[in-house]
């Protein structure tokens, strides 16, 4: 005879059980019909529920607490209206090679007709995502941590869908399997370089004069960093990274800092003589060679366990090493003798140091700040240790331009393009490093997609600074109308007072006026903690180098 507490067990008490077991300790939710019983649940069972006010805010916070964590993220959605608002946040998280499990419901299957019915796996599954449909009650647990174990093997979204009548049925089922996914994921070691491989990278570097070590996530995971450091020490190179591993090098004297559209006027220069360019671990995009355009006289080599020739519709490499990222580096090492310096000299370390990563010129505009100057204070003044989240959107450029910080403390996640992220990235931050101050730069577009969340900061009692440079328009989108010579009014809003609205939902707000001033914001948020929003509003003059190169002037 079964056990009285048993029987009055319900499937949706063992999915939450197989959450738990699989080691989940924060999940990101909004409740509905159809995830409400298990998500509360999920929370007696010890876990921490963020809930937010957006179901893609859930999905877009996981994804940042699972680049922060280095777990897989978590989040959980109603069925059908709930699950079609992550639609972006899911080909993101895709992209940028996120582990997620998001727990959704399904309409109730003993319906004739659902309000919310619609058939949710080809959403899914259009953006890259993987759908499960569970509809067994007794395999449920087993494919939960398959989900899981899916997520972490693939390092993409798994969505498994549960119609809520069959989770609201009581459980009959034996216990569910202990064996985690955790205890089933494979653990392969670091994949050592072939001889072969070796031999001919290191006789293409010795023909090489100007040498640019490249370094990505993947340099990043690997903990490749000090290799990479010590192969352009021994090349006379110099060193970069990818935008989401930028901070790698940042007290290294020949640290070009970004490479892509996001790199100075300096570091342009110096890949424009660049004869090769070591990229290690990194994924070789678009952006991150600005097209093609920024390296356009060097060869490259890929060092990565599965190098790339093509990537995103361009020849991306010449050469290829396959390795894990710090063994292919170091057995370069052990082939290399020490060069002369010759490219590197104290006048390049002095104008990598200190000269602007855009000198372009722009009219002073009363009451309104440039956002690069903006940016300086913010890199003089803010501490050092505190987690700093990149946004999208044409503030980002300058943002990424605050050299000193590491890259353990800096976070980007941009590659589906969309803005209105920053928000639900900084929560994510903000729950994987629930001891640190968060700083979340952002524009006033963006921010107010999904101003909401103010609410969610506040209720969990976050600890997010957030600082907007305010343009009062949506800033990409206005530089490329007047470039080309059309009307910007569909772009432009004029400036919302976000600091009354930060106060209406209960956290700090001020309007930055006087960059002077902020030495004692700083120094009061940091006494005070919580959640604040610092409006600074800036030119709608000033264009990045970005823009301007994308979209010249007709």
């Amino acid at each position: 005879m079964k056990d009285d507490m048993v029987m009055d067990l319900k499937l949706f008490d063992i999915l939450a059980q197989t959450f738990v077991a699989e080691g989940v300790s924060t999940c990101f939710a909004l409740l509905g019909d159809a995830n409400m019983n298990f998500a509360t649940r999920l929370a007696e069972g010890g876990c921490e529920m963020i809930y937010v006010r957006h179901e893609h805010c859930a999905v877009a916070a996981a994804m940042a607490y699972a680049r922060k964590s280095g777990e897989v993220g978590v989040a959980t959605t109603t069925c059908g209206p709930g699950l079609t608002q992550v639609m972006t946040a899911l080909p993101a998280a895709v992209r940028a090679r996120i582990p997620l499990v998001i727990f959704t419901g399904e309409a109730p299957l003993k319906s004739a007709w659902y309000n919310q019915a619609i058939d949710q796996a080809p959403f899914v599954l259009a953006t890259g995502a993987d759908y499960h449909v569970l509809h067994h009650p007794e395999r449920m647990p087993a494919a939960i941590r398959d989900a899981f174990l899916q997520a972490r093997r693939e390092r993409r979204p798994v969505v498994v869908g549960v119609p809520f009548d069959l989770q609201n049925r009581p459980w009959a089922g034996a216990p569910p399997d202990p064996v985690t996914s955790k205890a089933l994921a494979p653990n392969p070691l670091p994949m050592p370089p072939h001889p072969e491989s070796v031999s001919a990278a290191v006789s293409l570097i010795e023909a090489s004069q100007r040498i640019v070590v490249m370094a990505g996530l993947g340099a990043v995971e690997a903990g490749a960093g000090d290799a990479c450091r010590a192969l352009a020490d021994r090349c006379d190179g110099l060193l970069a990274t990818t935008l989401p591993a930028r901070g790698l090098f940042h007290d290294h004297p020949f640290n070009l800092n970004v490479a892509g559209g996001f790199s100075t006027e300096t570091a342009r220069t110096c890949f424009a003589e660049a004869d090769l360019v070591i990229g290690v671990g990194t994924s070789l995009s678009h952006h991150n060679a600005d097209g093609g355009k920024l390296w356009p006289n060097a060869q490259l080599l890929h060092i990565d366990t599965d190098p790339a020739t093509i990537s995103q519709g361009r020849i991306a490499a010449n050469t290829h090493l396959r390795a894990d990222a710090r063994l292919g580096v170091e057995a370069l090492l052990d082939h290399l003798p020490t060069r002369a310096a010759t490219w590197r000299t104290e006048d390049l370390a002095h104008r990598i140091a200190n000269a602007p990563a855009d000198s372009t010129e722009f009219p002073k505009e009363a009451g309104l700040h440039d956002p690069r100057d903006v940016v300086a204070a913010l890199e003089e003044h803010l501490p050092k240790h505190w987690q700093m989240v990149n946004s999208s959107g044409h503030c980002s450029y300058y943002v990424a331009q605050m050299p000193s910080r590491p890259q353990t403390h800096f976070l980007t996640i941009r590659e589906f393009g969309a803005i209105g992220n920053g928000i639900s990235f900084a929560m994510g931050v903000a729950a994987a490093r629930p001891d640190d101050t968060v700083v979340m730069f952002d524009g006033d577009g963006s921010l107010l997609m999904h101003v909401q969340e103010l609410e969610t900061i506040a209720r969990h009692k976050m600890n997010i600074l957030i600082v907007v440079l305010n343009d009062g328009a949506y800033g990409s989108e206005i530089h490329k109308l007047r470039a080309e010579g059309l009307s910007d009014e569909g772009a432009v809003f004029g400036r919302t007072d976000l600091a009354s609205i930060a106060r209406g939902f209960g956290i700090g707000g001020e309007t930055v006026t006087d960059l002077d001033a902020i030495p004692d914001l700083v120094s009061a948020f940091a006494a005070a903690g919580g959640a604040a929003v610092w409006d600074v509003p800036i030119s709608d003059k000033v264009a990045s180098p970005v823009i301007r190169r994308a979209h010249p002037p007709k």
